[in-house]
């Protein structure tokens, strides 16, 4: 019998989701499994396979009162498919990796220093660091990966990281970090291979999804992004408020007497699409009921509008533009928000080609346009794979 391909498990753990992908090692990864445990802490939390070989199971409900919970049973289920067993390592996406540059294994000493971490990214880290330990209480010897979504912008220059505060708190690691740089690494790579001479012009990055952010990029590298110190930072995002003038904060804990906990709720969960809708922040429910609400209108229009002005501002820090890629949940499907961002951008050389934005074309710019618009779709549970197989040498990396 010939012995099982090696496969590697990526695990990609969001606010309320869990997704997991299986690639299959090789000349070239090819996923075998995928999913995600979605609406975890509520009484509708459901396991859904998007991807499977054979026939695709049926979505399940999940008791899933927390992340740790969620992560007992994705074990679980995971260990009962034949796949399992070809496991051998597995991939997280670590939002926070300080000033770590590229993948790491991951062993007591970075364990540690993760938990070290857990300030700087307290609505995320804990529930990262949860699925490892999970995971290694069960299976101890299977190597685990972290791969770091602040990796991807270690490179930009210090104007765009330092932070206008007295220098005693840039010495404690308080700067601009930038986020989501699983995804943009995956769309680069992409970029590299649609188009590899414009790849190394002057590239904005939209990732605009429940977490929106933007990134300007020069000859592949990052050199600015609009998320900050936390993911909380830059444009406002489904229940996240962007930057804020810090003397909001200043005048609701004195006004509102609220704690750190009670602010940290609302920048994080209540503010945002949700907070300017008063209804929610799922851009597809917002965009259905923007003509019988004014609120939903109004947040549709303020996230397009705040999207144009990092545009805008990422074009003058790059001194000009080739190239924008849409992506993330928004970025690839809302075709209307596309169209709003883009429009009055002329100036800058953009010219949508409505017809092409409508069908969600790969490429929606019009003919005449001098700047390239692109919509990819992201895949960082694909992007953990290739590092995972880079950092073990599993020759399996594309």
């Amino acid at each position: 019998m010939k012995p099982a391909v090696p496969s590697v498990l990526c695990i990609n753990g969001g606010s309320s989701s869990i997704r997991f992908a299986v690639y299959r090692a090789g000349r070239a990864l090819a996923c075998v499994l995928a999913g995600k445990i979605d609406r975890i802490g509520s009484r509708a939390a459901t396991l859904v396979v998007s991807r499977a070989e054979g026939a695709l199971p049926p979505a399940c409900r999940v008791v899933a009162a927390d992340h740790r919970a969620a992560a007992d049973f994705l074990w679980d289920w995971l260990e009962a498919r034949p796949v399992f067993g070809s496991i051998c390592a597995v991939g997280h996406r670590v939002v926070h990796g300080f000033k770590r540059a590229a993948p790491a294994l991951l062993t007591s000493p970075l364990l540690e220093e993760l938990h070290r971490l857990v300030p700087y990214a307290p609505e995320h880290l804990p529930r990262e660091i949860g699925l490892i330990e999970t995971l290694r209480a069960r299976h101890p010897r299977l190597r685990q990966v972290a791969c770091f979504d602040t990796s991807f912008h270690r490179g930009m220059p210090r104007v765009a990281t330092v932070l206008p505060i007295p220098r005693r708190y840039g010495a404690m690691g308080v700067q601009r970090y930038g986020f989501h740089g699983l995804s943009y690494g995956y769309l680069m790579a992409e970029l590299i291979r649609l188009d590899p001479v414009g790849a190394m012009g002057r590239v904005i990055l939209a990732h605009l999804g429940s977490g929106s952010s933007l990134a300007a990029v020069r000859a592949g590298s990052s050199i600015d992004t609009s998320m900050g110190f936390t993911p909380a930072g830059g444009l406002f995002m489904g229940t996240r408020s962007g930057d804020l003038d810090p003397g909001v904060l200043t005048f609701l804990v004195r006004r509102e007497r609220m704690s750190p906990v009670r602010l940290d709720r609302l920048v994080n969960r209540e503010s945002g699409l949700r907070g300017i809708s008063g209804t929610g922040s799922d851009v597809r429910d917002l965009l259905a009921r923007e003509n019988s609400d004014p609120r939903a209108a109004e947040a549709v229009a303020s996230f397009c509008y705040q999207a144009k002005k990092w545009i805008g501002a990422f074009a003058a820090a790059l001194g000009g533009v080739d190239t924008v890629v849409f992506s993330g949940g928004i970025g690839e499907n809302a075709a209307p928000v596309r169209e709003r961002i883009c429009d009055g951008l002329g100036f800058l050389g953009l010219s949508l080609d409505r017809r092409r934005n409508a069908k969600g074309a790969p490429l929606v710019s019009s003919d005449s346009s001098s700047v390239k618009i692109r919509v990819i779709r992201t895949d960082e549970e694909l992007m953990v794979a290739r590092s995972v197989c880079r950092l073990l040498r599993l020759d399996a990396a594309e």
